[in-house]
């Protein structure tokens, strides 16, 4: 891992639970996008950022009662504390761009927390310098980073990216980026 660049935490360890209630029990990590699924899209994205990164999967925090977005997000940050800095992105954006990933990235040299916004719209990554580390180590529950972004104002880096915005939260949401996919926004 290169101490220089921020690490990417792709957040996989959710529960899924309002596509589940109405796909009939899919994950929706696992849908399938084109070829790939929803998961494999993003971690390809992440790939070809170039960004070293890191997936927290559900076993990373089966010992935790009901974990929530904060919990992922500590357990990806102390899994890589000696990193330069930290990009949060769920693994259900699967059209973000590898672009977006770099801007955001790039764009903490200075600024101490980025957030990619797409048209008015603030979406993923965000990002999080070093001095964040021991707010983000703390996090617990379904709040993610909304405590360390009340502390620390973020910069809002405008990014041509429709991808930073559209996860898959529903099956309407597959579709909706089925179709952007096919357009090849």
């Amino acid at each position: 891992m290169s101490k220089s660049l921020p690490t990417v935490i792709v957040l996989a360890a959710g529960r899924s639970a309002r596509f589940r209630a109405a796909s009939g029990g899919q994950d929706k990590l696992q849908a399938l996008l084109g070829t790939l699924s929803v998961r494999e899209h993003a971690i390809a994205a992440v790939q070809a950022s170039g960004l070293p990164f890191h997936v927290v999967e559900a076993a990373h925090t089966a010992h935790i009662d009901q974990p929530g977005m904060g919990d992922s997000i500590a357990t990806g940050v102390r899994a890589c504390a000696q990193a330069a800095g930290w990009l949060v992105l769920p693994a259900d954006l699967p059209l973000i761009q590898p672009a977006t990933l770099r801007a955001v990235a790039q764009a903490l040299t200075d600024h101490t927390v980025v957030q990619a916004v797409y048209q008015g719209q603030r979406g993923h990554p965000v990002g999080f310098a070093a001095t964040c580390g021991p707010a983000l180590m703390a996090l617990t529950g379904d709040q993610g980073a909304r405590a360390v972004l009340q502390t620390y104002a973020p910069y809002a880096l405008p990014v041509h990216d429709a991808g930073c915005i559209h996860d898959v939260d529903t099956p309407e949401a597959l579709e909706a980026a089925r179709r952007l996919l096919a357009q090849s926004f």
